[in-house]
Protein backbone atom coordinates (compact mmCIF):
# COMPACT_ATOMS: atom_id res chain seq x y z
CA UNK A 1 0.00 0.00 0.00
CA UNK A 2 1.35 3.42 -0.95
CA UNK A 3 1.65 5.91 1.86
CA UNK A 4 2.76 9.48 2.31
CA UNK A 5 6.38 10.03 3.18
CA UNK A 6 7.13 10.65 6.87
CA UNK A 7 7.80 14.33 6.19
CA UNK A 8 4.64 14.78 4.17
CA UNK A 9 2.66 12.86 6.76
CA UNK A 10 4.03 14.97 9.58
CA UNK A 11 3.04 18.13 7.76
CA UNK A 12 -0.48 16.88 7.19
CA UNK A 13 -1.00 15.65 10.73
CA UNK A 14 0.52 18.68 12.40
CA UNK A 15 -2.41 20.91 11.51
CA UNK A 16 -6.14 20.57 11.34
CA UNK A 17 -8.08 21.59 8.27
CA UNK A 18 -10.89 23.64 9.70
CA UNK A 19 -9.10 26.89 10.45
CA UNK A 20 -11.93 27.85 12.82
CA UNK A 21 -11.16 30.08 15.77
CA UNK A 22 -13.77 30.25 18.51
CA UNK A 23 -14.04 32.95 21.14
CA UNK A 24 -14.61 32.10 24.78
CA UNK A 25 -18.31 32.50 25.64
CA UNK A 26 -17.56 35.22 28.22
CA UNK A 27 -15.82 37.28 25.55
CA UNK A 28 -18.36 36.77 22.78
CA UNK A 29 -20.45 39.88 23.33
CA UNK A 30 -21.70 39.78 19.78
CA UNK A 31 -23.06 36.63 18.20
CA UNK A 32 -20.99 37.12 15.03
CA UNK A 33 -17.81 36.84 17.12
CA UNK A 34 -18.39 33.20 17.94
CA UNK A 35 -16.74 32.04 14.67
CA UNK A 36 -16.14 34.09 11.54
CA UNK A 37 -19.05 33.63 9.11
CA UNK A 38 -20.91 31.15 11.33
CA UNK A 39 -23.96 31.53 13.55
CA UNK A 40 -24.20 28.76 16.09
CA UNK A 41 -27.12 27.66 18.21
CA UNK A 42 -26.72 28.45 21.89
CA UNK A 43 -26.03 24.83 23.01
CA UNK A 44 -23.18 24.49 20.47
CA UNK A 45 -21.88 28.01 21.06
CA UNK A 46 -21.63 27.29 24.77
CA UNK A 47 -19.11 24.46 24.38
CA UNK A 48 -17.43 25.01 20.98
CA UNK A 49 -14.59 27.10 22.42
CA UNK A 50 -13.81 24.61 25.21
CA UNK A 51 -13.92 21.73 22.73
CA UNK A 52 -11.44 23.42 20.43
CA UNK A 53 -9.11 24.27 23.31
CA UNK A 54 -9.18 20.65 24.48
CA UNK A 55 -8.21 19.50 20.96
CA UNK A 56 -5.37 22.02 20.83
CA UNK A 57 -4.15 20.87 24.23
CA UNK A 58 -4.28 17.25 23.01
CA UNK A 59 -6.61 16.44 25.91
CA UNK A 60 -8.31 13.66 23.98
CA UNK A 61 -10.64 12.48 26.74
CA UNK A 62 -12.09 15.94 27.35
CA UNK A 63 -12.23 16.76 23.66
CA UNK A 64 -14.01 13.51 22.85
CA UNK A 65 -16.71 14.25 25.42
CA UNK A 66 -17.24 17.84 24.24
CA UNK A 67 -17.17 17.07 20.50
CA UNK A 68 -19.69 14.28 21.01
CA UNK A 69 -21.95 16.75 22.85
CA UNK A 70 -21.68 19.20 19.93
CA UNK A 71 -22.52 16.46 17.44
CA UNK A 72 -25.58 15.52 19.47
CA UNK A 73 -26.70 19.15 19.90
CA UNK A 74 -26.09 20.29 16.30
CA UNK A 75 -29.31 21.35 14.60
CA UNK A 76 -28.38 24.03 12.07
CA UNK A 77 -26.10 23.74 9.05
CA UNK A 78 -23.50 25.88 10.80
CA UNK A 79 -23.71 23.66 13.90
CA UNK A 80 -23.16 20.56 11.76
CA UNK A 81 -20.25 22.16 9.91
CA UNK A 82 -18.53 23.07 13.18
CA UNK A 83 -19.19 19.57 14.56
CA UNK A 84 -17.57 17.99 11.51
CA UNK A 85 -14.59 20.38 11.63
CA UNK A 86 -13.95 19.69 15.31
CA UNK A 87 -14.38 15.94 14.81
CA UNK A 88 -11.81 16.04 12.01
CA UNK A 89 -9.35 17.99 14.14
CA UNK A 90 -9.86 15.61 17.05
CA UNK A 91 -9.33 12.48 14.93
CA UNK A 92 -6.33 14.12 13.35
CA UNK A 93 -4.89 14.82 16.80
CA UNK A 94 -5.39 11.17 17.76
CA UNK A 95 -3.33 10.16 14.73
CA UNK A 96 -0.57 12.58 15.69
CA UNK A 97 -0.40 11.15 19.20
CA UNK A 98 -0.46 7.56 17.92
CA UNK A 99 2.40 8.27 15.51
CA UNK A 100 4.42 9.97 18.23
CA UNK A 101 3.90 6.98 20.51
CA UNK A 102 4.81 4.43 17.85
CA UNK A 103 6.24 5.93 14.62
CA UNK A 104 6.43 2.51 12.95
CA UNK A 105 2.81 1.55 13.58
CA UNK A 106 0.49 1.42 10.54
CA UNK A 107 -1.65 4.50 10.12
CA UNK A 108 -5.42 4.02 10.16
CA UNK A 109 -7.01 7.11 8.71
CA UNK A 110 -10.53 5.74 8.25
CA UNK A 111 -11.94 7.87 11.08
CA UNK A 112 -11.07 11.00 9.08
CA UNK A 113 -13.24 10.10 6.10
CA UNK A 114 -16.66 10.78 7.65
CA UNK A 115 -15.99 14.33 8.91
CA UNK A 116 -14.14 15.19 5.69
CA UNK A 117 -17.07 13.99 3.61
CA UNK A 118 -19.36 16.16 5.71
CA UNK A 119 -17.11 19.19 5.27
CA UNK A 120 -16.91 18.66 1.51
CA UNK A 121 -20.68 18.24 1.18
CA UNK A 122 -21.57 21.20 3.40
CA UNK A 123 -23.11 24.11 1.48
CA UNK A 124 -21.58 26.58 3.92
CA UNK A 125 -18.01 25.36 3.50
CA UNK A 126 -15.83 28.43 2.79
CA UNK A 127 -14.61 28.43 -0.81
CA UNK A 128 -11.02 28.82 0.38
CA UNK A 129 -11.31 25.57 2.38
CA UNK A 130 -13.14 23.29 -0.05
CA UNK A 131 -10.05 22.51 -2.12
CA UNK A 132 -8.10 21.72 1.05
CA UNK A 133 -10.75 19.25 2.19
CA UNK A 134 -10.87 17.59 -1.24
CA UNK A 135 -7.11 17.26 -1.32
CA UNK A 136 -6.97 15.67 2.13
CA UNK A 137 -9.77 13.29 1.18
CA UNK A 138 -7.80 12.33 -1.89
CA UNK A 139 -4.79 11.58 0.29
CA UNK A 140 -6.90 9.22 2.38
CA UNK A 141 -8.04 7.39 -0.73
CA UNK A 142 -4.50 7.23 -2.12
CA UNK A 143 -3.09 5.85 1.13
CA UNK A 144 -5.86 3.26 1.13
CA UNK A 145 -4.98 2.08 -2.37
CA UNK A 146 -8.12 3.60 -3.91
CA UNK A 147 -6.22 5.30 -6.70
CA UNK A 148 -9.13 5.98 -9.05
CA UNK A 149 -11.06 7.60 -6.19
CA UNK A 150 -8.00 9.58 -5.15
CA UNK A 151 -7.58 10.83 -8.71
CA UNK A 152 -11.14 12.17 -8.69
CA UNK A 153 -10.64 14.00 -5.38
CA UNK A 154 -7.29 15.47 -6.44
CA UNK A 155 -8.75 16.68 -9.73
CA UNK A 156 -11.65 18.32 -7.89
CA UNK A 157 -9.20 19.89 -5.42
CA UNK A 158 -7.26 21.44 -8.29
CA UNK A 159 -10.48 22.70 -9.86
CA UNK A 160 -11.35 24.25 -6.49
CA UNK A 161 -8.08 26.19 -6.54
CA UNK A 162 -6.01 24.06 -4.17
CA UNK A 163 -2.27 24.00 -4.76
CA UNK A 164 0.82 22.89 -2.91
CA UNK A 165 4.43 22.01 -3.74
CA UNK A 166 4.58 19.02 -6.08
CA UNK A 167 0.77 18.81 -6.25
CA UNK A 168 0.90 18.42 -10.03
CA UNK A 169 3.29 15.51 -9.60
CA UNK A 170 0.92 13.92 -7.08
CA UNK A 171 -1.93 14.27 -9.57
CA UNK A 172 0.10 12.48 -12.21
CA UNK A 173 1.21 9.78 -9.78
CA UNK A 174 -2.29 8.96 -8.65
CA UNK A 175 -3.51 8.68 -12.24
CA UNK A 176 -0.63 6.33 -12.99
CA UNK A 177 -1.45 4.27 -9.89
CA UNK A 178 -5.06 4.12 -11.05
CA UNK A 179 -3.83 2.42 -14.22
CA UNK A 180 -3.89 5.34 -16.65
CA UNK A 181 -0.14 5.60 -17.23
CA UNK A 182 -0.37 7.40 -20.55
CA UNK A 183 -2.93 9.84 -19.12
CA UNK A 184 -0.82 10.54 -16.04
CA UNK A 185 2.27 11.26 -18.10
CA UNK A 186 0.29 13.41 -20.53
CA UNK A 187 -1.09 15.42 -17.60
CA UNK A 188 2.39 15.86 -16.19
CA UNK A 189 3.62 17.10 -19.56
CA UNK A 190 0.81 19.67 -19.62
CA UNK A 191 1.60 20.79 -16.07
CA UNK A 192 5.25 21.27 -17.00
CA UNK A 193 4.34 23.25 -20.10
CA UNK A 194 2.01 25.47 -18.09
CA UNK A 195 4.58 26.04 -15.35
CA UNK A 196 7.22 27.00 -17.89
CA UNK A 197 4.82 29.35 -19.65
CA UNK A 198 4.17 31.01 -16.28
CA UNK A 199 7.89 31.42 -15.71
CA UNK A 200 7.92 28.92 -12.85
CA UNK A 201 10.73 26.45 -12.23
CA UNK A 202 9.90 22.79 -12.81
CA UNK A 203 11.50 20.39 -10.30
CA UNK A 204 13.78 17.63 -11.56
CA UNK A 205 11.57 15.14 -9.72
CA UNK A 206 8.85 15.61 -12.36
CA UNK A 207 11.14 14.39 -15.12
CA UNK A 208 12.67 11.61 -13.07
CA UNK A 209 9.23 10.28 -12.18
CA UNK A 210 8.16 10.32 -15.82
CA UNK A 211 11.31 8.52 -17.00
CA UNK A 212 11.08 5.86 -14.30
CA UNK A 213 7.37 5.33 -14.88
CA UNK A 214 7.63 5.02 -18.66
CA UNK A 215 10.70 2.80 -18.39
CA UNK A 216 9.09 0.47 -15.83
CA UNK A 217 6.11 0.07 -18.15
CA UNK A 218 8.43 -0.75 -21.08
CA UNK A 219 7.27 2.36 -22.95
CA UNK A 220 10.53 2.89 -24.83
CA UNK A 221 9.51 5.81 -27.11
CA UNK A 222 7.99 7.68 -24.17
CA UNK A 223 11.02 6.98 -21.99
CA UNK A 224 13.36 8.39 -24.64
CA UNK A 225 11.16 11.46 -25.13
CA UNK A 226 11.18 12.18 -21.38
CA UNK A 227 14.94 11.69 -21.27
CA UNK A 228 15.30 14.32 -23.97
CA UNK A 229 12.99 16.69 -22.09
CA UNK A 230 14.96 16.15 -18.88
CA UNK A 231 18.30 16.82 -20.57
CA UNK A 232 16.87 19.91 -22.28
CA UNK A 233 15.49 21.25 -18.98
CA UNK A 234 18.66 20.51 -16.97
CA UNK A 235 21.50 20.45 -19.52
CA UNK A 236 24.40 19.67 -17.22
CA UNK A 237 26.93 16.86 -17.00
CA UNK A 238 25.10 15.02 -14.22
CA UNK A 239 21.80 14.94 -16.09
CA UNK A 240 23.47 13.76 -19.28
CA UNK A 241 25.34 11.05 -17.39
CA UNK A 242 22.14 9.83 -15.73
CA UNK A 243 20.20 9.89 -19.00
CA UNK A 244 22.79 8.06 -21.11
CA UNK A 245 23.54 5.44 -18.47
CA UNK A 246 19.83 4.80 -18.01
CA UNK A 247 19.30 4.66 -21.75
CA UNK A 248 21.89 2.00 -22.52
CA UNK A 249 24.10 0.98 -19.61
CA UNK A 250 21.77 0.24 -16.69
CA UNK A 251 20.17 -3.07 -15.82
CA UNK A 252 16.73 -1.99 -17.06
CA UNK A 253 17.91 0.12 -20.00
CA UNK A 254 15.64 0.66 -22.97
CA UNK A 255 18.46 0.04 -25.47
CA UNK A 256 20.95 -2.77 -25.97
CA UNK A 257 23.56 -1.20 -28.24
CA UNK A 258 26.25 -3.08 -30.16
CA UNK A 259 29.89 -1.98 -30.01
CA UNK A 260 29.62 0.64 -32.75
CA UNK A 261 26.50 2.12 -31.14
CA UNK A 262 28.09 2.03 -27.69
CA UNK A 263 31.03 3.96 -29.10
CA UNK A 264 28.76 6.79 -30.21
CA UNK A 265 27.18 6.88 -26.75
CA UNK A 266 30.65 7.15 -25.23
CA UNK A 267 31.27 10.04 -27.61
CA UNK A 268 28.12 11.72 -26.35
CA UNK A 269 29.14 11.19 -22.71
CA UNK A 270 32.48 12.76 -23.49
CA UNK A 271 30.97 15.68 -25.41
CA UNK A 272 28.69 16.39 -22.44
CA UNK A 273 31.57 16.24 -19.96
CA UNK A 274 29.80 13.29 -18.37
CA UNK A 275 32.25 10.37 -18.58
CA UNK A 276 31.62 8.51 -15.34
CA UNK A 277 34.75 6.58 -14.41
CA UNK A 278 38.02 4.87 -15.27
CA UNK A 279 36.30 1.83 -16.76
CA UNK A 280 34.31 3.89 -19.25
CA UNK A 281 37.36 5.88 -20.36
CA UNK A 282 39.45 2.75 -20.88
CA UNK A 283 36.64 0.87 -22.63
CA UNK A 284 36.06 3.85 -24.94
CA UNK A 285 39.77 4.02 -25.78
CA UNK A 286 39.90 0.29 -26.42
CA UNK A 287 36.94 0.47 -28.81
CA UNK A 288 38.36 3.21 -31.01
CA UNK A 289 41.81 1.63 -30.92
CA UNK A 290 40.37 -1.70 -32.09
CA UNK A 291 38.69 0.15 -34.96
CA UNK A 292 42.04 1.61 -36.07
CA UNK A 293 41.56 5.10 -34.66
CA UNK A 294 44.60 5.82 -32.44
CA UNK A 295 43.98 9.59 -32.58
CA UNK A 296 40.74 9.36 -30.63
CA UNK A 297 42.15 6.67 -28.34
CA UNK A 298 45.04 8.93 -27.33
CA UNK A 299 42.75 11.93 -26.80
CA UNK A 300 40.35 9.93 -24.61
CA UNK A 301 43.13 8.47 -22.45
CA UNK A 302 44.81 11.86 -21.99
CA UNK A 303 41.48 13.38 -20.94
CA UNK A 304 40.81 10.55 -18.49
CA UNK A 305 44.25 10.92 -16.92
CA UNK A 306 43.93 14.72 -16.72
CA UNK A 307 40.51 14.45 -15.05
CA UNK A 308 41.85 12.05 -12.43
CA UNK A 309 39.23 9.45 -13.30
CA UNK A 310 42.03 7.30 -14.70
CA UNK A 311 44.64 7.07 -11.94
CA UNK A 312 48.15 8.10 -12.95
CA UNK A 313 49.25 4.68 -11.73
CA UNK A 314 47.12 2.80 -14.27
CA UNK A 315 49.56 0.61 -16.19
CA UNK A 316 46.82 -0.40 -18.63
CA UNK A 317 46.07 3.21 -19.57
CA UNK A 318 49.75 3.98 -19.92
CA UNK A 319 50.33 1.02 -22.24
CA UNK A 320 47.25 1.91 -24.33
CA UNK A 321 48.39 5.51 -24.63
CA UNK A 322 51.90 4.46 -25.64
CA UNK A 323 50.49 2.11 -28.29
CA UNK A 324 48.20 4.85 -29.63
CA UNK A 325 51.05 7.35 -29.78
CA UNK A 326 53.24 4.87 -31.68
CA UNK A 327 50.41 4.16 -34.14
CA UNK A 328 49.88 7.86 -34.80
CA UNK A 329 53.58 8.34 -35.52
CA UNK A 330 53.60 5.31 -37.77
CA UNK A 331 50.47 6.20 -39.72
CA UNK A 332 51.41 9.83 -40.31
CA UNK A 333 49.07 12.03 -42.34
CA UNK A 334 45.58 10.94 -43.34
CA UNK A 335 46.00 12.54 -46.76
CA UNK A 336 46.88 9.28 -48.52
CA UNK A 337 43.97 7.46 -46.87
CA UNK A 338 41.65 10.28 -47.95
CA UNK A 339 42.88 10.00 -51.54
CA UNK A 340 42.33 6.26 -51.54
CA UNK A 341 38.88 6.70 -50.00
CA UNK A 342 37.72 9.13 -52.67
CA UNK A 343 38.95 6.80 -55.43
CA UNK A 344 37.32 3.72 -53.91
CA UNK A 345 34.18 2.16 -55.41
CA UNK A 346 32.35 2.05 -52.06
CA UNK A 347 32.30 4.23 -48.97
CA UNK A 348 33.99 1.95 -46.45
CA UNK A 349 37.44 3.56 -46.54
CA UNK A 350 35.85 7.03 -46.63
CA UNK A 351 33.86 6.21 -43.48
CA UNK A 352 36.92 4.85 -41.65
CA UNK A 353 38.98 7.89 -42.67
CA UNK A 354 36.18 10.20 -41.52
CA UNK A 355 36.26 8.43 -38.15
CA UNK A 356 39.98 9.17 -37.91
CA UNK A 357 39.40 12.84 -38.77
CA UNK A 358 36.65 12.92 -36.13
CA UNK A 359 39.19 11.61 -33.62
CA UNK A 360 41.53 14.45 -34.59
CA UNK A 361 38.74 17.02 -34.08
CA UNK A 362 38.98 17.89 -37.77
CA UNK A 363 35.23 18.08 -38.14
CA UNK A 364 35.12 19.69 -41.59
CA UNK A 365 37.17 16.87 -43.13
CA UNK A 366 35.19 14.26 -41.20
CA UNK A 367 31.89 15.63 -42.51
CA UNK A 368 33.25 15.75 -46.07
CA UNK A 369 34.29 12.10 -45.99
CA UNK A 370 31.12 10.90 -44.21
CA UNK A 371 29.14 12.51 -47.04
CA UNK A 372 31.42 10.80 -49.57
CA UNK A 373 30.82 7.48 -47.85
CA UNK A 374 27.05 7.97 -48.05
CA UNK A 375 27.18 8.89 -51.72
CA UNK A 376 29.34 5.88 -52.60
CA UNK A 377 27.25 3.43 -50.59
CA UNK A 378 28.25 0.05 -49.21
CA UNK A 379 28.17 1.38 -45.64
CA UNK A 380 25.72 1.39 -42.75
CA UNK A 381 23.88 4.61 -43.62
CA UNK A 382 22.41 4.97 -40.13
CA UNK A 383 25.84 4.71 -38.52
CA UNK A 384 27.40 7.13 -40.98
CA UNK A 385 24.55 9.64 -40.66
CA UNK A 386 24.91 9.50 -36.88
CA UNK A 387 28.60 10.32 -37.16
CA UNK A 388 28.03 12.94 -39.83
CA UNK A 389 25.63 14.56 -37.36
CA UNK A 390 28.28 14.37 -34.62
CA UNK A 391 30.89 16.03 -36.84
CA UNK A 392 28.48 18.80 -37.85
CA UNK A 393 27.30 19.29 -34.28
CA UNK A 394 30.87 19.60 -33.02
CA UNK A 395 31.62 22.11 -35.78
CA UNK A 396 28.64 24.26 -34.74
CA UNK A 397 26.40 23.46 -37.72
CA UNK A 398 23.24 22.77 -35.73
CA UNK A 399 20.89 22.74 -38.70
CA UNK A 400 23.09 20.34 -40.65
CA UNK A 401 23.49 18.10 -37.61
CA UNK A 402 19.74 18.03 -37.05
CA UNK A 403 19.18 16.97 -40.66
CA UNK A 404 21.77 14.19 -40.39
CA UNK A 405 20.40 12.90 -37.09
CA UNK A 406 16.88 13.07 -38.50
CA UNK A 407 17.89 10.73 -41.33
CA UNK A 408 18.75 7.94 -38.88
CA UNK A 409 16.20 5.15 -38.62
CA UNK A 410 15.86 1.95 -36.61
CA UNK A 411 16.55 1.39 -32.95
CA UNK A 412 18.67 1.93 -31.03
CA UNK A 413 20.43 4.05 -33.67
CA UNK A 414 17.54 6.51 -33.97
CA UNK A 415 17.45 6.89 -30.18
CA UNK A 416 21.19 7.59 -30.04
CA UNK A 417 20.80 10.15 -32.82
CA UNK A 418 17.87 11.75 -30.95
CA UNK A 419 19.97 12.15 -27.79
CA UNK A 420 22.82 13.60 -29.83
CA UNK A 421 20.38 15.99 -31.47
CA UNK A 422 19.17 17.18 -28.07
CA UNK A 423 22.76 17.78 -26.98
CA UNK A 424 23.35 19.72 -30.20
CA UNK A 425 20.48 22.07 -29.32
CA UNK A 426 21.09 22.55 -25.57
CA UNK A 427 24.74 21.59 -24.90
CA UNK A 428 25.95 20.74 -21.41
CA UNK A 429 27.18 22.72 -18.45
CA UNK A 430 29.32 21.36 -15.59
CA UNK A 431 27.43 19.32 -13.03
CA UNK A 432 25.98 21.43 -10.20
CA UNK A 433 27.86 21.41 -6.90
CA UNK A 434 26.75 18.65 -4.57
Amino acid sequence: MKTLSKLALAAVLATGVSGLAFVAPAMAKKEEQQAPGFKLSKPVQAIAYNAQQAVKAKDVATAELLVAQIEAAATTDDDKYVAAALRYDLENTKLVLAQQANPNAPLNETALAKPLDALIAAANTPAADRGKYLFRRGQLAFNGGQYAVASQYFTKAKEAGFNSPDFDLQLAKVKVQAGDVAGGLADLDRYITAQKAAGQAVPESYYRFAIATANNKKMAPETLAWMQKYAAAFPNAKTWRDVILQYAFAQNSIATPDKAQTLDLYRLLRAAGAMPDQSSYEDYARMVSDRGNPYEAAAVLKEGLASGKIPASSTYAKSQLAAATTAIQRDGSLASSEKTALASKDGKIASATADAYLGQNNYAKAAELYRAALSKGGVDANEVNTRLGIALAKSGDKAGAQAAFGAVTGQPRAGIAALWNTWTQVGSAPAPAA
